[in-house]
């Protein structure tokens, strides 16, 4: 009787414990999200999608953020063999082929926050912002201090026509970057391109 009762207790403190971690998770989230992002959860569960006030062809103006600095082959051979092949696919700008692959690598490693980063861009460059906008969300939850995740927010902001946002994450970039790094001075460079297209 007893080992029943204490088999009890522990179920019901498991269960309790997963409870809390995941209304600490979901707190998390919503306090990392920013106030725009209820516009673009509508965009990704099909509501029509706001125009820009700018009214800016978002083809107008280049995303500024590579994936050169992404490392060699040889510094892949230690990744999970499905992150190395969405790397690959991401140098060879196949978007598709980079989320099939990064969506396995994160079944195995869900708290990467590399490869959400990976995968909110390749579905950025596929123009589908509303998962762009998850899985950028998801990696600052992960490392609210992820660079590359922050600049690549800062560029989907100028995507869906909201350059303060976009100011407030080179804000934040500078915060984290003590010294200029290459994230601050590719948002720098669309923000600057954005202004410019907007005053045309």
């Amino acid at each position: 009787m007893q080992p029943t009762i204490f088999a009890t207790l522990m179920i019901r403190s498991v269960a309790l414990a997963a409870g809390l971690g995941a209304l600490v998770a979901a707190g998390a989230f919503y306090a990392a999200a920013e106030p725009g992002w209820r516009n673009v959860i509508a965009v990704w569960l099909g509501a029509s999608e706001r125009a820009p006030a700018t009214k800016l062809a978002t083809e107008d103006w280049p995303i500024c953020t590579t994936m050169g600095s992404m490392g060699s082959e040889a510094d892949w051979a230690q990744l999970d063999p499905d992150f190395a092949a969405g790397k690959r696919a991401l140098v060879a700008e196949d978007w598709n082929g980079a989320i099939a692959a990064l969506k396995l690598a994160v079944l195995r490693d869900p708290r990467n926050a590399d490869i959400h980063n990976y995968i909110g861009y390749a579905y950025r460059r596929l123009r589908q912002f509303g998962p762009a906008m998850q899985y950028y969300q998801q990696a600052l939850v992960l490392n609210r201090r992820h660079r590359s995740a922050h600049g690549h927010l800062g560029e989907l902001y100028l995507v869906l026509g909201d350059p303060a946002k976009a100011e407030q994450q080179l804000a934040t970039l500078e915060e984290i970057c003590l010294i200029p790094c290459v994230e601050t001075d590719d948002l720098k460079r669309a923000i600057a391109a954005y202004n410019t297209l907007a005053t045309r």
